[in-house]
């Protein structure tokens, strides 16, 4: 996937987004705080680690842990998601038999790739692109299954029952996940953007986008 071509961008308008409060959101991240890692998350080396020097909000932080009865690593993980996640809503989706389902956190306004690579062309394969700490698994894990071709980077998956893609790990973004849009539920996108990605000289087209990459970073 790489550079966009002149005015191949379209906007397309949806339904209204049920966007969720931040402090909806941070309600119900506190509820999963326990649950270590997200699907992709790699573990930091134990040198990152630190004693937090919290100063003059060390009471009150205190404070806070005791009221919500949360572990310190809750409540940091709390702090940071409600960060990481402003702005965004939660969508849902999954394939056509309902095997695989899942969660994504992004914007009600999607930045859609379209690739004419090899593959892509094939399977009309469009999509946007999250952050792995973005997306969750809800279902499905041991009905996946998985094609790779090439490289092998790119992460094929699609349903063992009906087929469906409604999820992938591109080779553009091996650190996050590649979401089609046309397999969310209704209700959450108010609108879409289309960009042509020349996928038939994709060394060269990636190198040359500007965001791409970054698009899997939190």
């Amino acid at each position: 996937m790489g550079k966009a071509k002149a005015g191949c961008a379209r906007k397309a308008r949806g339904r209204s987004p049920a966007a969720a409060p931040p402090a909806a959101a941070a309600r119900s991240l506190r509820r999963k705080a326990s649950r270590r890692g997200r699907p992709g998350e790699p573990p930091l080396p134990a040198q990152a680690f630190c004693p937090l020097d919290l100063g003059a909000q060390r009471e009150r932080w205190a404070r806070f842990q005791e009221r919500q009865s949360l572990t310190a690593e809750e409540a940091a993980r709390l702090l940071l998601d409600t960060f990481e996640y402003r702005g965004l809503v939660k969508h849902t989706g999954g394939c056509h038999c309902g095997a695989i389902r899942f969660e994504v956190w992004a914007s009600t306004d999607l930045h859609i790739f379209d690739c004419n690579c090899s593959i892509c062309i094939k399977k009309q394969n469009r999509h946007f692109i999250v952050p792995a700490s973005h997306f969750k698994l809800l279902k499905g894990a041991d009905n996946i299954t998985t094609y790779t071709f090439n490289t092998h980077r790119a992460q094929h998956t699609f349903c063992k029952t009906c087929g469906v893609q409604s999820f992938y790990t591109p080779r553009s973004n091996p650190d996050g996940y590649g979401i089609a849009p046309h397999c969310l539920d209704e209700g959450t996108v108010r609108s879409t953007i289309m960009e042509e990605i020349n996928g038939k000289e994709w060394e060269k087209a990636v190198k040359e986008h500007k965001t791409i990459r970054s698009m899997s970073k939190p």
